[in-house]
């Protein structure tokens, strides 16, 4: 791939600022910068909320296809809380300071079903690195959708606003079956597995044993276990991929995706016209910050900003240090982007998915 050039020239102060600003608070209230006890409960919660109530579907409710219904939207729960509250952190090396335990954590996005080297190359290398850049953030590459002003508009994409669901219902699903492999390939080619410390040979066989494994105790097993026969089993496990999506997709795409937030392409020399610092907060937004409990299950995941200039420190203290962003933005002039609720945000969403999908931007 060829890297992209950011302005280092555009208020280079800023992210200077930010950084002693953040780290001054850290230190001054002798806070760590990762995970606290009530980081570790969330922990145990999630995993519990995901592994319980599949055990209680292979023992109490093997003979109930309610009980199986109910246990499957139950892990839904649990599995979209490990990806937004655990797992992220884990691979962001934001968990612990302790690699060997970040790495431990990290592993859970296999236990749902995904690939923990597929996440950190489209999330931590592209996703974060090239916010909402065509070509480079995946994230907003897709077919499906035009995601950015400068796509190509396709006739389907009128309708973008109201299949936006279901096919966002289908993205676990999609992990699951077909994207994780087409991602290593692709990643192969542009010489994005070097970076991770892994072969292509050694990165497929992985991925190939782990949607192996995840299937054989999470589908076949259930279907062998249980009376409820093999057509409950599929029904009941698409419907917890499909709510798992559906959750996932509504709380990434509002931060990024929005009529607020801008979209990019490299200029003929590869370069753009902010640093860094200033383009995350330029393609990036935070909404419902005063939800505490919405705060709670989505991982903090709602100070977007705080997460992207800070992906190494603990979801737990974003929102403590977002006062110092939101000052320290409007000091050098930097947008801040924020909806005050998480249904303004999603109104935002759709709005400019309709706008993308008509071409009237």
């Amino acid at each position: 791939m060829e890297p992209v050039k950011f302005n280092t020239k555009d208020r280079p102060d800023f992210h200077k600022v930010l950084r002693k600003r953040v780290n001054k608070y850290f230190k001054e209230n002798n806070i760590s910068k990762y995970a606290t006890n009530g980081m570790v409960f969330k922990t145990v919660f999630m995993v519990a909320l995901y592994l319980v109530p599949y055990i209680l579907m292979l023992t109490v409710f093997k003979d109930s296809t309610a009980g199986v219904f109910a246990m499957y939207f139950l892990m839904s729960l649990g599995m979209t809380g490990i990806g937004l509250s655990v797992m992220h952190d884990a691979n962001h090396g934001a968990y612990s300071k302790n690699q060997k335990v970040n790495r431990s954590l990290g592993y859970l996005l296999n236990l749902v079903g995904g690939s923990d080297l597929n996440w950190r190359i489209q999330h931590n290398v592209l996703h974060h690195t090239y916010t909402n850049i065509e070509h480079y953030d995946e994230d907003i590459d897709t077919q499906v959708f035009r995601m950015s002003p400068s796509q190509e508009r396709k006739p389907l994409h009128k309708f973008q606003a109201y299949y936006a669901i279901f096919f966002y219902g289908l993205m676990t699903i999609y992990w699951l079956v077909s994207k994780d492999v087409e991602g290593v390939i692709r990643y192969k080619k542009k010489g994005l597995l070097e970076g991770q410390g892994v072969t292509f040979k050694s990165a497929l066989i992985t991925i190939i044993i782990q949607k192996i494994v995840y299937l054989a105790f999470f589908f076949f097993l259930p279907i062998y276990v249980t009376t409820v026969g093999w057509g409950v089993i599929l029904g009941a496990f698409l419907m917890m991929h499909f709510i798992s999506g559906v959750i996932l997709a509504l709380i990434f795409q509002p931060a990024h995706v929005i009529e607020e937030t801008e979209f990019y392409v490299p200029d003929d020399n590869m370069s753009m016209e902010s640093n860094w610092a200033i383009h995350q907060l330029r393609t990036t937004s935070d909404f419902a910050k005063d939800s505490k409990l919405f705060s709670w299950y989505v991982g903090g995941l709602n100070y977007q900003v705080e997460h992207h200039l800070f992906p190494n420190i603990c979801h737990v203290h974003y929102k403590s240090i977002s006062k110092i962003v939101k000052e320290t933005a409007e000091e050098y002039n930097v947008p801040y982007h924020a909806h005050k609720t998480f249904f303004q945000a999603l109104k935002s969403h759709f709005s400019i998915l309709n706008k993308f999908g008509k071409g009237s931007v």
